[in-house]
């Protein structure tokens, strides 16, 4: 057993290898520490809001690891260019740590250090990838980078709200960042999804062109999704936030018909990706109705990141880590419950937003659904991730 190539560790060797493991083992730690701050009483050395330190290290915390972890990866394959590793991809994870640290001694560091330290992460891999993009001229992909950029300006909005410089910035940008992150889902799940689906079709010898790709579709869910950022920013226009959610939950959907998921259905690593997409539309449909049946923007805030976000993150992680370590294409044993955890917590945290008097036994299923989840990811994974490639390959 190896833990090193020639040129180094092989957790250094791609940037999903210690960014998925990091995103998992953060994504269980972090909510474990919450719930026992809110039920058992744990001190957190918190200088902000409880609750927005939550939402911001889901946000901010989780998701960017598993952006790093998957966009780094992935614009190899878009360019052809040479992986970021050793040195330089330690950097970044040192930086990421940092911004995590900082934001669980909030109580006892000035918050200006906590925002420099934290704001530094999104810009720096911005940056990377934009400078990797454009020396290779895969302008089309840059779309990923002015979204990590408005990102940045969601986080620096929950910053202005922690110190006091804008009241309503910690909300602002906690609605903002949800719907940066939801398209960015959009995206990436809108190239991944019908891809890996019509390819499992053709190695099923099946017909592949039962998967429809409309780019007219593609354009729309993601111009609709674009257009709710100035609604959501304006704010006191609830019944156009509603409008502007119901459309893009019908265009989303229809998008999503569109590629067929139920013809996968056999296979856990393509109909888990289906799942996640239907969780944007459950999410945004959820939106649309908040203002019409009183629902609190918890609801589906909850379906988008629990729901969404958490599933589509698992289902992603667990296909790249044996797709790029040279192993055969199919969930390890007993990783199917993953999904299955991953989904009941997205669930039940769904209903413990919808039903308050349910809120103490639904989190505390959610929430242990959740760290069951991760926890199995770095359990079943580790071995995967942190010993070289099966088939001899460099990465």
């Amino acid at each position: 057993m190896s833990f090193r190539h020639n040129d180094g560790p092989v957790l250094l060797a791609f940037a999903f290898r210690p960014f998925f493991l990091l995103t998992a083992l953060y994504a269980a730690g972090l909510v474990a520490a919450w719930v026992a701050f809110l039920f058992g009483g744990l001190p957190l050395p918190l200088g902000v809001n409880p609750i927005q330190w939550h939402a911001h290290e889901l946000l901010f915390g989780m998701v960017p690891a598993a952006i790093a972890g998957f966009l780094l990866t992935a614009m190899c394959n878009w360019t052809g260019a040479s992986p970021l590793k050793g040195g330089g991809l330690l950097a970044l994870i040192l930086l990421w740590t940092a911004g995590r640290a900082a934001m669980w001694l909030s109580g006892w560091l000035p918050l200006w250090l906590v925002a420099a330290i934290d704001l530094a992460f999104l810009p720096a891999m911005a940056a990377y990838v934009a400078r990797v993009l454009l020396r290779h001229g895969n302008y089309r992909n840059l779309v990923l980078v002015a979204l990590l950029s408005l990102l940045t300006g969601a986080n620096l909005l929950m910053h202005l709200g922690f110190s006091g410089l804008w009241l309503g910035g910690g909300r602002l940008g906690e609605i903002l960042a949800l719907d940066l992150i939801a398209t960015l889902m959009v995206v990436i799940g809108g190239r991944i999804t019908p891809a890996f689906t019509a390819n499992w079709l053709r190695m099923q010898g099946k017909d592949p062109t039962q998967v429809r790709r409309s780019e007219a579709l593609d354009r729309a869910a993601f111009w609709s999704m674009v257009a709710m950022l100035p609604v959501d920013l304006a704010m006191p226009f609830p019944v156009l936030a509603s409008l502007m959610a119901l459309f893009a939950a019908l265009v989303n959907g229809w998008r999503l018909h569109a590629w067929r998921g139920w013809k996968a259905s056999g296979e856990p690593l393509i109909w888990i990706l289906h799942f996640a997409m239907a969780w944007i539309v459950v999410a945004l449909l959820l939106k649309a109705m908040t203002p019409w049946l009183a629902l609190s923007p918890s609801v589906w805030m909850h379906a988008m990141g629990a729901g969404a976000g958490g599933t589509l993150i698992l289902g992603v992680m667990t296909r790249v880590a044996v797709g790029h370590t040279g192993r055969p294409m199919r969930l390890p044993r007993l990783a199917i419950w993953i999904y299955i955890a991953v989904i009941t917590a997205g669930a039940v945290r769904v209903i413990a937003a919808f039903v308050p008097q349910l809120a103490y036994p639904a989190l505390t299923v959610s929430a242990v659904a959740w760290v069951v989840a991760f926890l199995l990811f770095v359990l079943i994974y580790w071995p995967i991730l942190s010993r070289p490639r099966a088939d001899g390959r460099p990465g």
